[in-house]
């Protein structure tokens, strides 16, 4: 039996868990707290604390990283670099972020791309991407941008009356939608290719304001506010976001995974959040 072990049962790791055991995989995924445990347990998946993992390394036939690294660098590394050097996988994967390619003035990003991050998240997450290949040479590295899909997205926010967004003219970006990655990552396990780096994007880079536009228009409400960047109450996180203008090429997926997007651009993915809700 094909038997994968997450580390990080988060937004990503359940989605793509639940997909799997579907396929009939044995799927164990870590998380942090004992209320996520028993919560995860009822809605049918396997989760076990994060240091409860070492048991499972040896058992399982392919390994995914989910989580991200800290100021002390990457936690699941840390702790379980040496049991995970003893095993052979079938498929290792990591995700990583588009931010590592740092600010190209608007300019598309390759594979191919220099990394070049711009601030100390995207800085540990080269590390991260260097170390795990360092440990497992065949690893996978999944680069992913701002990530959407139900109870996560603009759609939610518009229910819940926020009705502003950051606007800077010419700061456009990817997405993708979570069920999207988790078709990536599958199509990777199936096909895999050692050492790959696969940027998983969608297919239109666009403004926040284009997103928060389309999204009142399909519930009926008001024009979301443009609050000029400049004058935006930011996070510190966030606005360093908007310090970094970037789109990302996903040619690679389609050319080597053969993988076709189920939702190539915002508009199919928020239409399909909608549905979803409806359908209850």
């Amino acid at each position: 039996m094909q038997k994968i072990l997450i580390f990080g049962l988060g937004y990503t790791g359940v989605r793509l868990a639940k997909v799997l055991q579907k396929k009939g995989w044995a799927v164990v995924g870590t998380v942090r707290s004992s209320e996520k445990v028993h919560e995860l347990i009822s809605e049918g998946l396997h989760p076990i604390l994060f240091d409860e993992a070492f048991g499972e390394i040896s058992t399982s036939t392919h390994i995914l990283c989910t989580i991200p690294p800290g100021d002390g660098g990457d936690p699941t590394l840390s702790v379980y670099a040496p049991a995970i050097r003893k095993c052979k996988f079938k498929w290792v994967g990591y995700l990583s972020t588009t931010g590592v390619y740092g600010d190209l003035k608007g300019a598309e990003a390759n594979e191919g791309t220099p990394t070049n991050p711009t601030n100390n998240r995207s800085k540990r997450r080269v590390e991260a991407e260097y170390f795990w290949q360092k440990l497992v040479p065949s690893t996978h590295i999944f680069r992913l941008p701002g990530i959407y899909g139900p109870g996560r997205s603009v759609i939610d926010r518009i229910k819940a009356n926020q009705m502003s967004f950051t606007d800077k003219p010419g700061h456009r970006f990817s997405r993708i939608h979570v069920d999207d990655i988790v078709g990536a990552i599958t199509a990777s396990i199936s096909k895999p290719t050692a050492g790959a780096v696969y940027n998983v994007v969608d297919d239109l880079p666009s403004e926040a304001g284009d997103l928060f536009r389309f999204a009142a228009e399909l519930l009926g409400k008001p024009q979301p506010q443009p609050v000029p960047f400049a004058e935006a109450d930011l996070t510190p996180m966030a606005r360093s976001f908007y310090s970094d203008n970037r789109t990302v090429s996903n040619a690679l997926i389609k050319q080597v995974l053969n993988y076709k997007l189920q939702y190539p651009t915002y508009r199919e993915g928020l239409r399909a959040i909608i549905d979803s809700y409806s359908a209850g």
